[in-house]
């Protein structure tokens, strides 16, 4: 498996997921985290069946870095317990345009999906079908006229962070569906899924995974503030 792997136990394992590459199974057909990795277990651990694997969270098709998997039942339902109870940490890294006033910030929308197109939008309070998002952002630098942002999610709505952000004027770099379109395209989202930190569901400790961003240019001017961030 070419997917680096993050961190691994007898109970876990989580792995850096690549750009472009859908978490699960969709009708393009492409290859898919979760086949993926269930390959690479069932390939080391020389299992004779298919390998059980449950998925914890997901990350958007464009969106790279951390994700984890649990590698037996009991430890993907004590898992969905700290999601629903908010002790799943998920934190991100972005860069978007301008510079985000004020500097911190908790943001709350009413965000309500359109399937047929597959686009999010915000909405009134009260809309039918409209979710509750929930975020807190941080600027960690600046440079020309972007910003280095680490995000909170508080809340795991379909392309949440780029619909919120979007709405107060700042989207993300390379985001051609809610930000100006360039003609780059999504795989250019400047989108990273930076760490996730939670209670071992098994062990009890507390556990904390990081993923580097991309070697990439434009993250280059913030590689310290990224460094300091994540150590």
């Amino acid at each position: 498996m070419d997917i680096p792997v993050l961190f691994e136990d007898n109970h876990l394992i989580a792995v850096d997921k690549p750009r472009g590459m859908p978490t699960q199974a969709d009708r393009s057909g492409d290859p898919d985290l979760l086949t993926t990795v269930k390959a690479y277990l069932k390939d080391r651990y020389g299992k004779p069946g298919a390998a059980y694997l449950g998925m914890v969270h997901r990350l958007d098709r464009p969106v790279g870095g951390v994700v984890l998997f649990a590698k037996t039942s009991k430890a993907a339902s004590r898992l969905a317990e700290q999601l629903r109870a908010g002790l799943f940490h998920k934190t991100y890294l972005a860069i978007v345009r301008g510079g985000p006033i004020p500097t911190e910030a908790r943001l709350e929308h009413h965000l309500l999906k359109d399937p047929s197109r597959n686009l999010v939008s915000v909405s009134p309070p009260g809309t039918p079908g409209a979710k509750r998002a929930t975020l807190t952002y941080r600027v960690l630098a600046a440079h020309g006229d972007h910003s280095l942002l680490s995000i909170e999610l508080l809340t795991g709505r379909s392309h949440q962070i780029r619909v919120q952000l979007s709405a107060i004027g700042h989207p993300i770099i390379g985001d051609e569906k809610y930000g100006p379109k360039s003609g780059a395209g999504l795989s250019l989202l400047a989108l990273h899924a930076a760490s996730i930190s939670f209670d071992h569901p098994v062990k009890h400790e507390p556990v904390r995974i990081s993923s580097p961003a991309p070697a990439e240019d434009r993250w280059t001017p913030f590689q310290e503030a990224m460094i300091a961030h994540l150590a």
